[in-house]
């Protein structure tokens, strides 16, 4: 029988008594390439946007000889797997006063564990990654969670495969193989990210039915369904329910981008990745602790969370401190550059710099708070701590 628990901070402050490990799961450093696809998805929805984007457009091509590429294009996290492993295992340990363990998952990358692991301080960092599954008309995001090393990279390289396998020729039973392998090995952790973000805006109806149909063929070898730290209320209710109906367990997952840590983890008695594995696989045993960030207006985090791409860190190493240092665009030759090297004239263009003032503004202090207050989304808040 799988045993969930969900317990919040800001109303139990004794939450974490009685474990010994807090376990900060699915979070993303500067080694995870995040699609700016979704810039073209926006002039979409919003026709207002449309002229806007065509005139920027228009100038990009003049100046530059360069077309927009969206699909391609990409942006980094500012923290780097160093950064991002001391802020998570930090909040662990000073705000619960338990040990704490951290698994970084970038997507389809396992360049920050391996990394890691050559430092003495994290050498014992699960080596995870958070895949992109295609299926039918969407794709998924699972966290694959403490490969074994010595053949993480060649699971890397078969992962990795299967995400770039043309539609026309994608087995679905090649999926079901592979997640079958890697629910042979014990150490390893499927998690099923935020299972219920249309992620791939296929529409919402579609989306829920290819969910299901997914956790029909493959649940057997999920081994929980994600309560996402950036997602809001509603969603997280609905995917509780969700876990509920395919007797699935609920387990923590951050999904931090930015410099916030993870507004959830886990809380265990394990004194290891590989014992906190066995006592969700095999004990069906887990404990999520929402940390008080995740009681702040879900529009105000991710705000902040958009804030902190776009800032600038003078303290961060190089190639990390300036926002267009960590946004990458194919140059006129396809080569993919920071657009800090594509830039004329010694920097980005005029409008874009007062697009992107007005968006550092909603983050000052007197307007930060004002849409803090008209963001109040306590009444989410209130339904789902009565169910949760």
């Amino acid at each position: 029988m799988s045993q969930s628990s969900v317990s919040y901070l800001w109303r139990e402050p004794e939450a974490a008594k009685g474990f010994t490990t807090g376990v900060s799961l699915h979070s993303h450093t500067n080694q995870s390439k995040e699609t700016l696809d979704f810039i073209s998805e926006l002039s979409k929805d919003w026709s207002v946007l449309q002229p806007v984007m065509r005139w920027a457009e228009k100038r990009c091509k003049r100046f530059t000889g360069i077309d927009p590429d969206y699909a391609r294009s990409y942006w980094t996290p500012p923290l780097t797997p160093s950064l991002a492993f001391d802020l998570e295992r930090r909040q662990i340990e000073e705000k619960l006063q338990i040990a704490g363990l951290v698994s970084l998952t970038d997507h389809d990358d396992i360049q920050a564990p391996m990394l890691l692991r050559t430092v003495a301080a994290s050498r014992h960092i699960p080596v995870s990654v958070e895949w992109t599954v295609p299926f039918g008309a969407t794709a998924f995001h699972l966290g694959i969670h403490n490969l074994p090393s010595a053949v993480g990279a060649v699971w890397m390289k078969r992962l990795a495969g299967f995400t770039a396998t043309p539609v026309e020729t994608r087995a679905p039973k090649l999926l079901t193989e592979m997640l079958a392998e890697l629910d042979e090995l014990p150490g390893v952790l499927i998690v099923f990210n935020h299972p219920l973000w249309d992620l791939y805006r296929v529409g919402k109806d579609k989306h829920d039915v290819l969910v299901n149909e997914f956790l029909a063929v493959n649940g057997q070898f999920v081994h929980a369904l994600e309560l996402n730290g950036l997602r809001d209320w509603k969603e997280n209710r609905e995917a509780a329910t969700l876990a509920g109906k395919w007797n699935q367990l609920v387990i923590s997952g951050g999904d931090r981008h930015g410099v916030e840590p993870n507004a959830n983890v886990n809380l265990t008695r394990a004194g290891s990745f590989t014992e906190f594995v066995h006592e969700v696989r095999r004990e069906r045993q887990s404990h999520v602790l929402f940390m008080p960030q995740y009681a702040e207006p879900w529009k105000h985090r991710i705000l902040q969370s958009t804030l902190a791409a776009i800032r600038n860190y003078p303290d961060f190493p190089e190639g990390s401190r300036l926002w267009d240092e960590r946004v990458y665009h194919p140059d006129a030759d396809g080569e993919m550059q920071p657009l800090a090297r594509l830039w004329m004239f010694g920097g980005a263009p005029a409008y874009l710099r007062a697009v992107l003032g007005a968006v550092r503004m909603l983050g000052a202090g007197p307007v930060s708070s004002g849409l803090r207050m008209a963001w109040n989304d306590s009444v989410e808040m209130r339904a789902t701590l009565g169910q949760l």
